[in-house]
């Protein structure tokens, strides 16, 4: 047997042992490799690994809700009612990757059978199968039982073609809805369907809802997804939770605001005009309890409105947009004001300007600056304050005014129709677009070159003419009147709400405590006011300009106006804004209302008159929502025996009001005859 070569053996020995040293070396890379992935680059590679089969979505927010004022019947108080609330909805996505090629047409027929789409719409949803993406939304805000039918279709498809159950998935959502419909749609407006593509916020189209829109919106949650045949896409692990928008506790009471839209709609139709609005406000908190306007606007068909130049004007709230003349409402004021010139020359130690019951000449007179004179719609031979105001007369106003102007100056009337009764300033309510009118300044220039405020401009403001206010500035003109002479300012909020993560609230507004600081600033003094309304309740009796506005069984105050509109710089003798302004009850006012009926029609209504008066067309809807809101309050009558003639419940020895009323009358036609 030969015996074995020692170098042959030696060089075995040396080839094992590279092989070994080289198995060492790779292993070690490995271990070195394995250490480097697993531990150094841990991090990375988990985050690529967890991108690849995790998805992290949105959880969406509720925005804020809008709640009606149930704390207003007191002895009855209601549960919260909604105005407009997020209800869950579904958009529908694909992940175009996960569905073969030869399944897509199949699969988009369905979908487009299901969902109704046209052709157009078909093709472009057929489209989004060929993406080269992992999500395609197919179909926004579908409802949860047309979700559910979806849903089941395509679980019983996907398994035996052995497709990705979450190949087809739903993103939840929330959209707005109305559980009154129309109603307030024009105060709280809504917001679009397609959100900000940035911050996923939702655009507001007005009102409210834009107004409000940084206390409304939420922040968006975080869900993470499992991207596996087994994880359905509509399910997964909230991360982080979403903050809801903080809710809205209105002013308004969406049974007033019922009652306030049926009637002004009724009255709108009725005097055959181009629009109408109603405001009612509650005197002393500046409350607004109802905001009305016809023809409405539907928050849900707001695309409607916004593609139609001759709808979009109905988006707006005219009672702040739309500035006017007064016309004979301002009368009021007026006399507010001479009756305060009465106590500034008391203070100085001299005689008063006028005396409410002094007999007064209001046969036409040429006023300085002036070269026809002022007349009234009736010739009067002599009025007192009191007749002035229950039949409106220009001719009186404007004599009033021009001893305010020789006593006290033109500066120191200008100055309290601004810093008093607020005119040329905005309320501050809150909603987009109010307009501060125009109170004419000394030196300035209208648009035509001529003067704003020249010579014979006061005794025109006395009459509401020269002058364009928004109803919110009468409404609290009035209100400052009906609640005794103090400041108050209107709102629509009472308070803002956030519900937090604990279970909590937190009051981020609160307007509930507004009335004790406006008990703190007097601006007409106890006696004016009470002389103001003696005036006033003269109006809706017997001889007075608004009989249709008396709401038999309760006392009630006010004033009727009939101005005629500016069309292309001219007065038009056709185009008018008749308006009645009023309280009720007198003693303590629940509400102050103002009724605005614009462009009624202009004709005579046999046994009736001029239709365009607001004491035909606007005064009968004060009746009608005064009567149903005082019934709706529970309010009792404070005139029981204040019905009509023929009614078996009058009487009139006890009826408030009727012998004052028979007393100013034999003094009239005293004076008259």
């Amino acid at each position: 047997m030969p015996t074995p070569n020692k170098s042959s053996t030696s060089k075995d020995q040396q080839r094992l042992i590279g092989v070994a040293l080289f198995l060492l070396v790779l292993f070690s890379l490995l271990i070195i490799q394995f250490f480097r992935i697993q531990i150094v680059q841990h991090e990375k590679w988990d985050k690529q690994a967890h991108a690849q089969h995790t998805v992290i979505m949105k959880e969406p927010f509720k925005r804020g809700l809008f709640y009606s004022n149930t704390s207003i019947k007191t002895a009855h108080p209601s549960p919260p009612q909604a105005f407009v609330i997020d209800v869950p909805k579904f958009h529908l996505f694909i992940d175009p990757k996960a569905i073969p090629e030869d399944k897509r047409d199949e699969i988009a027929a369905y979908f487009g059978r299901v969902l109704k789409l046209n052709a157009d719409e078909k093709a472009h949803m057929r489209a989004q199968f060929d993406k080269p993406l992992r999500s395609r939304k197919l179909a926004m805000w579908i409802h949860s039982e047309l979700k559910d039918q979806i849903q089941r279709w395509w679980l019983d498809y996907a398994k035996p073609t052995r497709i990705a159950r979450n190949a087809v998935f739903f993103i939840k959502d929330y959209q707005r809805s109305y559980p009154f419909g129309k109603l307030l749609g024009h105060v709280l407006h809504t917001v679009r369907e397609l959100r900000d593509e940035t911050t996923g916020q939702c655009i507001p189209t007005g009102g409210l809802e834009h107004v409000f829109n940084e206390y409304l919106q939420g922040k968006p949650g975080k869900r993470l997804f499992y991207r596996s045949p087994r994880h359905a896409m509509d399910t997964g692990k909230v991360i982080e939770k979403p903050q809801n928008g903080a809710d809205i506790y209105l002013t308004v009471n969406h049974c007033l605001q019922t009652i306030a839209e049926e009637e002004i709609e009724t009255q709108v139709k009725k005097a055959e005009a181009k629009r109408g609005w109603a405001i009612m406000m509650d005197p002393h908190s500046g409350e607004v309890l109802a905001l009305a306007q016809f023809p409405f606007f539907n928050p849900k068909e707001y695309r409607d409105y916004f593609n139609d130049e001759k709808l979009l004007e109905e988006t707006q709230v005219k009672a702040i947009t739309d500035p006017f003349e007064p016309g004979s409402t301002m009368k009021v004021i007026t006399m507010a004001i001479s009756l305060m010139a009465n106590k500034e020359m008391e203070k100085q130690g001299k005689p008063p300007i006028f005396d409410p019951i002094e007999r007064i000449s209001t046969l036409p007179t040429i006023f300085p600056g002036r070269t026809k004179p002022i007349c009234d719609v009736r010739t009067h031979h002599y009025m007192n304050m009191y007749m002035a105001i229950q039949k409106s007369s220009n001719v009186y106003m404007a004599k009033m005014i021009q001893r305010v102007i020789e006593a006290m100056g033109e500066d120191w009337y200008r100055n309290v129709l601004q810093n008093i009764f607020g005119f040329g300033q905005k309320t501050g309510i809150e909603l987009p677009g109010e307009s501060v009118g125009l109170l004419p300044r000394p030196g300035k220039l209208h648009a035509n070159g001529s003067l704003e405020w020249s010579r014979p401009t006061p005794y025109s403001l006395a009459m509401g003419h020269n002058i364009l206010t928004n109803s919110f500035q009468m409404v609290r003109n009035f209100a400052i009147i009906a609640n005794g002479g103090y400041d108050v300012k209107p709102t629509l909020v009472r308070k803002i709400v956030r519900e937090l993560s604990d279970g909590t609230q937190q009051v981020l507004l609160d307007n509930t405590i507004r009335e004790e600081e406006f008990r703190k600033n007097r601006l007409l003094d106890a006696d004016i006011v009470r002389q103001l309304v003696c005036g006033m309740k003269y109006v809706t009796k017997f001889g007075g300009a608004a009989r249709k506005a008396d709401i038999f069984g309760y006392t009630e105050a006010g004033k009727t106006s009939t101005s005629e509109k500016i069309i292309n710089g001219t007065y038009s003798k056709k185009d008018h804004i008749s308006t009645f302004i009023g309280f009720a009850p007198v003693d303590n006012p629940r509400f102050v209302l103002m009724i605005v009926i614009d462009e009624p029609a202009y004709k005579i209504i046999p046994g009736v008159g001029s239709n365009q008066y607001g004491g035909n067309c606007a005064a009968p809807a004060f009746q009608r929502i005064g009567r149903r809101t005082l019934e709706y309050l529970g309010v009792e009558p404070d005139d029981p025996y204040g019905y009509p003639i023929g009614d078996p419940r009058r009487d009139g020895n006890k009826a408030d009001w009727l012998k004052e009323i028979d007393a100013l009358k034999n003094l009239y036609d005293t004076w008259n005859h």
